[in-house]
C-alpha cells in the first residue's frame, strides 16, 4: 500500500514538474516572439515614432483628483501639508525651510495631521458634476486632436477601476471609473486617448513623522511604506507594486499615448524602463495600433533618443528638432490642478506656444484643472474656445504640417529647457514663424504689424512664389519679392485677435 501511495506522490511531482518547464518554455518562446525584447539594442533597432502624433499638434492634459478638494497652493498639497519643518530630499534637491504655507493653512482649516490627513479629503472628492461627454465636446471645440488625463498622481489615488489598490476612484470619492469613462467618450467622438502614470514618485512623495498619520500601516498603502529616513532608497517591492499597476493600466485601458512624469527617469528606476517600453510597444502590436510613450529624461538620458517622444516641463527648445517632441504647460500660471487662486495665462500667449512649438516640430499638451464637483471653470473654458476659433481659421497651418527650412525669425527669444516659460516676452509683430504643407509656406505673424506692411526676409528671391493671402480674409493682398524678402501690404481689417497666417503658395 505504501509503494503505491508513493508512486501515485512520485508520479504526480513529475507531471507538476513536466507542466511546470513546459508553461516555462511556452512563456520562454513568446517571449522570443514578440519584436520588442527588453533592452535598448532591441528596442532602438525596431521603434519608429509614430507619424500620427506629429500630425495632431494640440492636445489637452487634466489634473483632477482628490488635491482639488482643498484648492489650495497646487496639486502638490498632499505632500506640502505634511512640510513642517526644515528639510532635504535627495530626489527633487531642494529644501523647505520651515513650515510650508500649506502645512499652516492645513492645520487652521482642518486640524492636525494626525486627525485629519491627505486620505481625508479622498471622501470629500465626490464629482457630482462630472460630466466626460461634455469634457470631451468642450476639448473638440478646442480644437484638441488628443487627451490625457491623469490616472495616477503622486499621492497614489488611482482615478480608474483598479486592480492593484483599494484607493481608486471607483471604490472611493467618486465611486466612478473617470478614465475609463472619459476613454470611452473621447473614442466614440473620435479622440486619440492617452493616460499619465506619475506614480513612481509616491514611495517619496508624504513626509513620514510620528505626529502625521502618513506612519499608520493601515494606510501604508496609499501613503508608501517607505520609512521615517528622508533618502531611503526605493524598495524592491515598491518597484514591484509600480510595475503591476503600470500594467493593470496598459491591459485594461489600452492608452494610445503613455505619460510618465519624473523619477522614472532616475537611476533607481533603471531596468524598468526598456521592460516598460517593450512591453507597451509589443501591446500596442497586440491592438493593431502605433502607441506613443513619453518621459521628460529629467535627471539621465533616461530613454535613449530615438525610443520614445521627448517632453519638455513648462518649457521649449531653442529650434528645429527633427524628431516629434512635446511641451507640456498648464493654462493655470500658478498650479496644475484647481486652486482657489487659480491664474489663467490668456488664449493669445497659448496661441502663440502652440505656433513656436509647431514651427520646431512639437506638439502641445495643455493641461485644464476641474474642480472637485467636476466642473471646469469658466476661464479655462473660455480660453479653450478661443483657442478653438483660431484654429478654426488657421488649424490649416497646424494640423499635418511640417517644419520648414527655418522654425522662423524675429526679434524675440524664448526661454529654453524645463520650467523656462516663466521668463518669456510677448512676441511682436516682427516675429514671424513657419510651417508647411502640400507646396505651401505658412507664415504665422504672432502679432498684427505696427506698419501698413511686412517684409519676410527668409523668403528669398529663390522661393518662387505664385500667390498669397491671408486665411480668415477675403482682401486681395499686394505683395512682391526682392533681395530683401517678400514685402506684403496688410489689409485694411484684422480677421481675428490673435495670430495672423500668410498663406504663401510656391
Amino acid at each position: 500500500m505504501n509503494y503505491k501511495i508513493l508512486t501515485i506522490l512520485l508520479l504526480l511531482t513529475l507531471s507538476f514538474t513536466s507542466c511546470k518547464t513546459e508553461k516555462k518554455e511556452i512563456a520562454q518562446n513568446v517571449e522570443k516572439k514578440l519584436k520588442f525584447q527588453p533592452n535598448w539594442k532591441s528596442i532602438k533597432e525596431h521603434y519608429k515614432d509614430p507619424t500620427w502624433f506629429n500630425q495632431k499638434k494640440f492636445g489637452i492634459f487634466i489634473h483632477w483628483g482628490a488635491y482639488s478638494v482643498p484648492a489650495y497652493g497646487s496639486e502638490w498639497y498632499p505632500r506640502n501639508m505634511y512640510m513642517d519643518s526644515a528639510q532635504f530630499t535627495a530626489e527633487l534637491k531642494h529644501q523647505v525651510t520651515g513650515p510650508s504655507i500649506v502645512n499652516k493653512h492645513h492645520i487652521e482649516k482642518y486640524g492636525n495631521l494626525k486627525e485629519f490627513g491627505y486620505k481625508d479629503f479622498i471622501p470629500m472628492f465626490k464629482a457630482e458634476k462630472f460630466n466626460a461627454a461634455a469634457w470631451i465636446d468642450l476639448f473638440k471645440k478646442a480644437g484638441a486632436k488628443y487627451v490625457v488625463p491623469v490616472a495616477d498622481h503622486h499621492d497614489g489615488f488611482a482615478m480608474y477601476k483598479s486592480n492593484t489598490t483599494r484607493w481608486n476612484s471607483v471604490n472611493m470619492g467618486p465611486k466612478r471609473d473617470v478614465l475609463g469613462e472619459l476613454m470611452n467618450e473621447g473614442r466614440a467622438k473620435g479622440m486619440i486617448m492617452g493616460a499619465s502614470s506619475h506614480f513612481a514618485f509616491n514611495w517619496s512623495f508624504f513626509n513620514k513623522k510620528d505626529h502625521f498619520d502618513t506612519t499608520d500601516p493601515e494606510f501604508s498603502d496609499l501613503y508608501s511604506k517607505k520609512g521615517k529616513d528622508l533618502n531611503e532608497p526605493v524598495s524592491e517591492e515598491f518597484k514591484e507594486l509600480w510595475w503591476a499597476r503600470t500594467k493593470d493600466l496598459i491591459d485594461n485601458y489600452q492608452p494610445d499615448i503613455l505619460w510618465f512624469d519624473f523619477m522614472l527617469d532616475t537611476p533607481e528606476w533603471r531596468e524598468y524602463r526598456p521592460k516598460l517600453a517593450a512591453y507597451y510597444y509589443n501591446k500596442g502590436i497586440e491592438w493593431g495600433k502605433e502607441v506613443v510613450l513619453q518621459d521628460k529624461n529629467f535627471y539621465e538620458q533616461a530613454f535613449p533618443e530615438g525610443t520614445v517622444i521627448y517632453d519638455l516641463e513648462r518649457g521649449k527648445l531653442p529650434g528645429i528638432r527633427k524628431l516629434p517632441w512635446q511641451t507640456d504647460t498648464s493654462i493655470g500660471k500658478n498650479s496644475w490642478s484647481h486652486v482657489s487662486n487659480w491664474e489663467s495665462r490668456t488664449a493669445n500667449s497659448l496661441i502663440d506656444d502652440l505656433i513656436d512649438i509647431v514651427s520646431k516640430n512639437g506638439n502641445l499638451l495643455l493641461n485644464v484643472g476641474p474642480k472637485s464637483d467636476g466642473t471646469i471653470p469658466n476661464d479655462q473654458k473660455q480660453i479653450l474656445l478661443q483657442m478653438g476659433e483660431w484654429l478654426d481659421m488657421n488649424g490649416e497651418a497646424i494640423y499635418d504640417t511640417k517644419y520648414w527650412r527655418t522654425f522662423g525669425e524675429g526679434p524675440t527669444e524664448v526661454g529654453t529647457g524645463h520650467h523656462s516659460e516663466g521668463g518669456n516676452k510677448d512676441f511682436t509683430g516682427q516675429d514671424i514663424r513657419f510651417t508647411q504643407k502640400n507646396g505651401k509656406v505658412f507664415a504665422i505673424m504672432m502679432e498684427w504689424p505696427e506698419t501698413k506692411s511686412v517684409t519676410i526676409k527668409s523668403i528669398t528671391k529663390d522661393d518662387k512664389i505664385i500667390k498669397v493671402r491671408m486665411l480668415g480674409s477675403d482682401a486681395n493682398l499686394k505683395w512682391s519679392q526682392d533681395i530683401n524678402g517678400l514685402k506684403v501690404e496688410m489689409p485694411n481689417e484684422k480677421p481675428g485677435d490673435y495670430a495672423f497666417v500668410l498663406e504663401l503658395t510656391l
